[in-house]
């Protein structure tokens, strides 16, 4: 659902939420980007960051500089100095990701919260294809790695992206796990609700899991280039693909992203909008699937 109106929250004492609605959608994220991105040009004074997320942004600010009341008239103004998201333009980084479906460590770490947490969980890519009508586990590989997929946020661990499908066929929704697990590989490719994300490092979890990709999201180390500038990869409003890989070539570029000799094919920046991705999600018949 789209607000009329956007809601602006306190989010403690030094910190804003402005949500303009509550579903996954690209253009509820766009006006949290592109509200992110007229801060930055205007240099807000009391302003520190913005944190955009899938229909919302966080602002944090120094309550001595401005006043929440006052903040709220401020981002009111910014809000609507834009007439309409036809005339937002975000920059955006393509990604190409190598991933396993179907992958052995998913596999075990589905295996050991059957064992010893939940006996009667299914497993997970079978469970999301049945939640979405899809024929088996290999019509679910095909439709989660058709399309491009949107960073709208990091978060919950540094680095963390939630990411939304752009291609509307190839939406899927799943629940969370209810406990969840104790133990995930970093790497692993899971979705919650509409969202998928990569685990940046071993740990608990909590997303229906199904591939493995072997080229890090958050590197202490900085080992690969793109690392150069933070310990973390990826940025909302990046774009990322998932293509296939075998067992022996997540091995092969695991082992040199550890060297640090692995080059990731990032592909520069392209200017997003909004109005040319309607224009061609209208062209779609958005019932078929792959």
């Amino acid at each position: 659902m789209f607000y009329d109106e956007p809601r602006f929250l306190p989010g403690g004492d030094r910190f804003m939420v402005i949500e303009f609605g509550d579903e996954l959608n690209l253009e509820l994220n766009f006006r949290g980007q592109g509200l992110a991105q007229l801060i930055g040009e205007n240099k807000l004074k009391g302003i520190i960051e913005t944190a955009p997320f899938f229909a919302s942004i966080l602002i944090h600010y120094d309550p001595e500089t401005i006043a929440f009341d006052d903040l709220q008239v401020e981002m009111t103004r910014l809000i609507a100095s834009v007439t309409t998201l036809d005339d937002v333009e975000l920059n955006s980084r393509l990604i190409y990701f190598p991933a396993v479906y179907l992958d052995p460590w998913s596999s075990e770490a589905i295996d050991q919260y059957i064992e010893k947490i939940n006996p009667n969980k299914e497993r997970d890519p079978a469970f999301i294809a049945k939640l979405n009508h899809l024929t088996d586990e290999a019509q679910f590989v095909r439709v989660h790695s058709g399309t491009e997929y949107w960073v709208a946020a990091l978060g919950f661990w540094p680095g963390t992206p939630f990411m939304m499908p752009l291609d509307p066929r190839c939406r899927l929704f799943a629940p969370k796990y209810n406990p969840p697990r104790t133990f995930t590989y970093k790497g692993t490719i899971g979705m919650g609700g509409g969202a998928t994300a990569i685990y940046p490092v071993d740990g608990p979890g909590g997303y229906q899991i199904f591939a493995r990709t072997p080229v890090p999201i958050w590197d202490m180390k900085q080992r690969l280039q793109p690392f150069k500038a933070a310990p973390y990869l990826l940025r909302p409003t990046d774009r990322m693909k998932f293509i296939h890989c075998s067992l022996e070539e997540f091995a092969a570029i695991e082992r040199q992203c550890e060297e640090g000799t692995y080059e990731m094919n990032v592909v520069g920046y392209q200017k997003i909008s909004l109005k040319r991705y309607r224009e061609w999600v209208a062209t779609l018949d958005h019932t078929a699937r792959f």
